[in-house]
Order: structure tokens, then sequence, then C-alpha cells
């Protein structure tokens, strides 16, 4: 039976989500895995919020694996709604993985406020890094090799095949 994965990350809210959404699934089938991406065809923007939960919830359960996109959005770090899906799917004991395509610590993506910032050397909050070093699985960070980092999948394919592996 091939493993499914959750496809975590901000990328539902991009202009091309559907499109990153095709390319990341066929990426993972040619990798033998089956992908859940929480954006599909026949869902609308419009749903209420409850029903895109649910359906996501709905996945995140059939899902083996969780691969999130960690890349900073909206600020210096990860998307809020990707930190819940991980943090849900290694709360329930399954496999998780991350990526950013910024290769910037996260001491160095916060500007000064006058308040304390975390400095370990990590790629975002000791929470999430260190939640996914223990399980096995360490934040892979890479250089965005595109204008668009979402539009980037090296970081995603190399935990494609640090699955694999």
């Amino acid at each position: 039976m091939r493993l499914s994965i959750y496809l975590a990350g901000p990328e539902v809210f991009h202009p091309e989500a559907r499109a990153i959404g095709a390319r990341k699934l066929a990426l993972c089938a040619a990798h033998g895995f089956a992908g859940l991406f929480p954006l599909e065809e026949n869902e609308a923007a419009t749903d209420a919020a409850v029903a895109i939960y649910r359906r996501n919830l709905a996945r995140m359960h059939a899902a083996d694996v969780v691969i999130a996109n960690l890349t900073p959005f909206r600020g210096p770090s990860a998307d809020p709604g990707t930190v819940y899906e991980l943090g849900w799917m290694i709360g329930r004991g399954k496999r998780a993985l991350g990526y950013s395509n910024d290769p910037r610590d996260l001491a160095a993506r916060v500007a000064p406020d006058g308040l304390a910032v975390e400095d370990f050397g990590e790629a975002d909050n000791l929470m999430l890094a260190c939640g996914l070093s223990e399980g096995g699985f360490p934040i892979l960070r890479g250089p965005a090799l595109h204008a668009d980092p979402m539009l980037d999948f090296s970081m995603f394919e190399a935990c494609l095949r640090a699955l694999r592996g």
C-alpha cells in the first residue's frame, strides 16, 4: 500500500494554487506516494470556513505523513494554518517532514522590536524545528531557485526523497 501524504502549506492562497497542487500531486506519484492536497478541483474558495476545516481534517486523518511548506509567509515565520496542521499530525504520531525555501535562520528574518528572539540557528520557531528533528526529519532548507518561492519544488522533492530513503 502506498503511503499517503498530506501536503500542508500556504500554496492554497497562491493565484496558481490548483496548478501548484497538481504539480505536487504528480511529484508524489512519481516517487510512489499518494498526495492529498488541501484544495481540490470541486472546492470553491467561497466555501464556509467550517466546511474547509472539516475536509482538511478528513484528509489529515487519512494521511500517513505530512510534508509542510514552512517557507515564511506573510511575515518572518511559517503560515499559521500550516503550523496547526503540522502540530495536529505530529500530535497523532504521524511522520512529519518540513521544508523552507528561505535558507536564513528565524533570527535573521525578525525585525528588532525590543523583544527577545529565539536565536538557535533554526529555520523557524524551536517548537517547529525541534518537533520535526525529534521525529527524525529536520527542516530542510534551500534558497528559492525560482523568483516565486511557492513555485520552487526542489525542497519539496528533497522531502520526498528523504521519505523514500
